[in-house]
């Protein structure tokens, strides 16, 4: 070898030295190297450790995050520490970060990194999106890498990736964080919907709702009808031991149909703020589209209410249509295949019985009560009008005036007609009077007022 050569070679290798220093110094003074907590933690070198994965649904992220946080405190000494090197810890497994930390001293320890995930309508939770949990169970030591779904970086599910030497405890660990998700589930005892909504407070495709709080008062159907589908959802609930102990199914399913705007949303909101212990999913429009979602979600979180509103949208009867409905098929057998034990209810409502698909409406199992929300007949477009004028200073005479002139209407058409009226007295600038009331009748029964009639439902 030369000199120039010999020279060249010192130089070289003075700057890997250098590099190398720089690299520890970096190291050190960004926090501790990874590989010797987890050796310490483990017992043995994490780099010939198996790395059991388990995938989480993004949905249901924050459920695992609670599963974790508990079962790891029940250790009696733990540790939660998080792991640096930026975005590059998104594209790699834990078998590639502890590969790379232990030769290129990359992804030391560092802080944790967390986010604000919602736990309901009002309430939210700081959960682990990126962080390593050590701990031991079942007297084995374990390392838990806990992160979130990153759609931009290809991971679509939520994910725990877990080390330990002891065979089988990882098995065993996955098994009680599953069983803990379903327990602690913040979705239980919800109302849902499926979809996501850049509006409401959620977590990944499901969306929080408020529960109604609509009063059994402020439901004007007829005689009898308010009972009977109380008792179809929530009944058999309240009486699912006996039930079962007498070999009858808990599944059922309930049909309420009648023209637009009588009452059969109002109906579903009453029901829900009602039966406060149900999980309930809602599905309405594109969404009917995640029922199949919906049914797996209910069976888990039962006791539990399917709300398919505007199911004609995609049951019209296939006499209709030609070619495939593969929306139709995926409906129909959802509410076949849901077990008979499973304390689900299905509640469907439609404008259109005429042209509902009969396998959806006919085969019991499928729907086991249809019950029609009419028009309201003349008493109870009294009790619509007395309910919607509530304490404006509307004569009981003006209000059943009005009833007995709008024969044909719909509750929509009553509510919109005491709105009506409000609004021309502020227009007019004093407080609401019975001229009022006929002023704003007069008008939504005009031939002008046709097409508004229709959309509230109306036949005059």
């Amino acid at each position: 070898m030369d000199e120039r050569t010999t020279d060249f070679v010192a130089a070289f290798q003075a700057f890997l030295d250098e590099v190398v220093q720089e690299h520890r110094q970096s190291r050190d003074d960004d926090g501790e190297a990874l590989l010797p907590v987890l050796r310490e933690h483990l017992g043995a070198d994490p780099r010939r450790l198996p790395v059991i994965t388990e995938d989480v649904p993004a949905q249901l992220f924050v459920d695992l995050d609670i599963a974790l946080s508990e079962v790891q405190q029940r250790a009696e000494h733990h540790r939660l520490v998080g792991v640096g090197g930026g975005e590059q810890r998104r594209h790699q497994s834990l078998s590639e970060i502890l590969d790379h930390a232990g030769r290129y001293g990359q992804f030391p320890v560092a802080a944790v990194d967390y986010t604000s995930i919602a736990t309901g309508p009002d309430t939210a939770r700081q959960a682990v999106t990126f962080g390593l949990r050590l701990f031991a169970h079942d007297g084995a030591a374990v390392a838990v890498l806990q992160r979130s779904a990153e759609p931009r970086f290809g991971q679509l599910t939520a994910r725990m990736e877990i080390l330990t030497p002891a065979e089988g405890v990882a098995a065993g660990l996955i098994a009680t964080v599953r069983a803990l998700m379903l327990h602690r589930s913040v979705l239980r005892g919800q109302v849902l919907s499926l979809g996501g909504s850049s509006y409401e407070r959620g977590v990944g495709e499901i969306t929080f709702h408020r529960r109604p709080a609509v009063g059994q008062d402020e439901i004007i159907l007829p005689a009898g009808v308010l009972d009977r589908v109380r008792r179809h959802v929530a009944g058999i609930a309240e009486h699912r031991e006996l039930l079962r102990a007498a070999g009858q199914h808990l599944k059922r399913g309930m049909l309420l149909y009648g023209p637009p705007g009588t009452g059969k949303t109002h109906t579903v909101r009453y029901l829900l703020g009602a039966l406060p212990e149900l999980t309930v999913l809602l599905l309405a429009g594109p969404a009917i589209a995640y029922v199949a979602e919906a049914a797996r979600m209910a069976r888990a979180l039962q006791p539990a209410l399917v709300v398919l509103e505007d199911c004609d949208l995609v049951a019209d009867s296939r006499d209709r249509h030609a070619g495939p409905q593969p929306l139709l098929f995926t409906v129909l057998e959802t509410l076949d295949g849901l077990g008979d034990d499973a304390d689900v209810a299905f509640l469907l409502t439609t404008n259109r019985i005429n042209v509902l698909e009969p396998a959806l409406a006919q085969r019991p199992g499928r729907v086991d009560l249809a019950v029609e929300i009419p028009l309201p007949d003349a008493d109870a477009r009294r009790r619509l009008m007395r309910l919607y004028a509530r304490d404006l200073p509307f004569t009981v005479a003006a209000l059943e005036g009005a009833a007995d002139r709008t024969d044909g209407v719909t509750a929509s058409f009553a509510k919109e007609l005491l709105r009506r009226a409000v609004l021309i007295a502020a227009d007019a600038g004093h407080a609401p009077a019975d001229a009022d009331l006929d002023q704003a009748l007069d008008e939504m029964l005009s031939q002008a007022e046709a097409v508004t009639r229709s959309l509230l439902g109306t036949t005059t």
